[in-house]
């Protein structure tokens, strides 16, 4: 397809091709490394859950214990499996004994990594067989029911308390939106453990659970058979837990998650050795189950300029698109994140956000691109924020976008009320049915305001990316070249859940998972 922007093809293979590189050279310390949050998640999905007489998830208690006996480069798996072996017991029912104080799994006789590994196969045969059900079940509604057209109408519901989230969300489904994203509470992220059960408290969010993911499917579920159409559940994989949420979510069907290592580390300020170990897995998973994730490119630009800083937007989007290719990932899971942040006050600032939405598109013509509405300009002035919203949704369905989260006239005021929700999906469906065909119809001037300002920050990325593969992706965070922000490699929450694997560690699931086994 000939590029309307008129950029040059082999300067796309060569920012991809830096990418690539990039990403191999991660791979490399991913593959020798685990993370205390990538055990627990092979806990779980090896079925561990519940909690002990102190509310400390059973997962913790026994990742914790094996730490505590320096077993930890071996795996969960491995000690898990030789618990099998040596109690004749099922995990759930070792990790419950290890929570009451009367089992230490790292005291009882060892048998060889190969021994382990067979005696848990059928449970990882088992746990991949429900996951797999939940992907059939998907297909299955989307098929009978049908769903929404791209772009997918996406809000948030955020009250704190799981069950009025969904009163929220069944309301916002019957006004037309087709993602409900469950906003997580202020610093979930930052939590070394996943809290328990249903929650009706929280702070600018809702806990993310196992127990609320379920509430919510439910619930959209049921208003889906309602309206007529699938409606997909969104939450964030990302923070401290990010491989543990992943598996939640393939567990309880969600079908979007918010997953970037990058994001966690510029502004969680999240160890980039253990966050980028964690995304690997939570990829896997994610790429095995059917999940579009979420990649936070949008985020950089609340911190850096819009204008200036495109490139390293672009920049890490081909990163992203690497890291995911290596997870296994298909492109249409690859919900790769842009924003319409540019200075509303800034002459052609339209132009420049029209070329920015194209050029994604035109590179990423098969991911499911993520796009995310002006928050760093929106002034409390509603009846301006509406009309940047509607700016912005003209890029969108000009530009052929994916997911499209709806700005709120509200921004930087409060939490939306059900009335702001609908006058934002209002708002999007006018201008996407009135101007649904524009991207077909409309070329761009030759040499124009519009290509070249695509040309050029396509070019900036590609000389990002050239340093990038140079220097390495640590370094470059280091020195603050994405959103402006800088982080140390050795400092940051969780570096000491951080640890090297011996020869006998293994984790069942990833081989298996990548190759979309059962």
């Amino acid at each position: 397809m000939k590029s309307k922007l008129n950029i040059d093809p082999k300067m796309v293979d060569s920012a991809r091709q830096h990418a690539a590189n990039v990403a191999r050279d991660m791979q490399e310390f991913i593959d020798v490394h685990t993370t205390v949050s990538t055990e627990r998640t092979v806990l779980r999905l090896l079925g561990v859950d519940g909690i002990d007489d102190v509310e400390t998830p059973l997962p913790n208690v026994i990742v914790e214990q094996i730490q505590a006996a320096g077993g930890l480069p071996r795996g969960a798996a491995y000690w898990m499996g030789n618990a099998m072996i040596q109690t004749g017991l099922k995990p759930q029912e070792i990790a419950e004994k290890v929570g009451a104080g009367e089992l230490d799994i790292t005291k009882l006789d060892t048998v060889s990594a190969k021994e382990a590994e067979e005696a848990i196969m059928p449970i990882v045969h088992e746990s991949l067989k429900k996951i797999k059900a939940q992907t059939a079940k998907r297909n299955e509604y989307i098929e009978r029911l049908g769903e929404g057209s791209r772009p997918y109408l996406y809000v948030i519901v955020a009250t704190g308390n799981i069950y009025e989230d969904v009163v929220q969300a069944k309301a916002a489904a019957r006004q037309g939106a087709d993602i409900i994203a469950v906003i997580r509470t202020t610093a979930q992220s930052l939590l070394d453990y996943v809290p328990y059960g249903p929650t009706t408290e929280g702070f600018g969010g809702t806990y993310a659970t196992q127990e609320n993911f379920r509430i919510m499917r439910k619930a959209l579920d049921e208003v889906g058979e309602e309206v007529g159409r699938y409606i997909r559940l969104c939450n964030y994989s990302s923070g401290m837990c990010m491989p543990e949420i992943a598996a939640m979510g393939a567990i309880e069907r969600l079908d979007v998650m918010l997953n970037d290592a990058i994001y966690g580390i510029l502004f969680r300020d999240i160890n980039m050795q253990r966050t980028i170990v964690d995304q690997y897995f939570s990829r896997v998973i994610i790429g095995y189950c059917g999940i579009i994730f979420n990649s936070g490119e949008d985020n950089y630009l609340t911190t850096d300029d819009a204008f200036e800083a495109a490139h390293t937007v672009t920049a890490s989007q081909f990163i992203n698109e690497q890291f995911a290719v290596l997870a296994n990932i298909p492109e249409e899971q690859m919900g790769l994140g842009h924003a319409f942040e540019m200075d509303p006050m800034m002459e052609d600032g339209f132009l420049y956000e029209l070329a920015q939405a194209v050029m994604a598109k035109e590179i990423f013509p098969n991911a499911s691109l993520k796009y995310m509405p002006p928050t760093k300009f929106m002034t409390g002035n509603i009846f301006r924020g509406h009309i940047q919203d509607a700016l912005f949704n003209l890029v969108s369905i000009w530009s052929g976008q994916s997911l499209q989260l709806l700005g709120m006239m509200t921004e930087a005021i409060l939490t939306p009320h059900m009335q702001d929700r609908y006058l934002s999906i209002e708002n999007a469906q006018y201008i996407f049915n009135n101007a649904r065909h524009i991207g077909d119809e409309v070329e761009f001037k030759k040499d124009g305001i519009i290509q070249k300002r695509a040309q050029l920050v396509l070019s900036k990325a590609n000389d990002l990316l050239a340093e990038v593969e140079k220097d390495g992706l640590f370094s470059t965070i280091e020195q603050g070249k994405f959103g402006g922000v800088k982080r140390p490699k050795d400092g940051g929450h969780g570096l000491d859940g951080v640890c090297s694997k011996d020869d006998q560690y293994f984790n069942p699931f990833i081989p298996l998972m990548k190759e979309g086994a059962e």
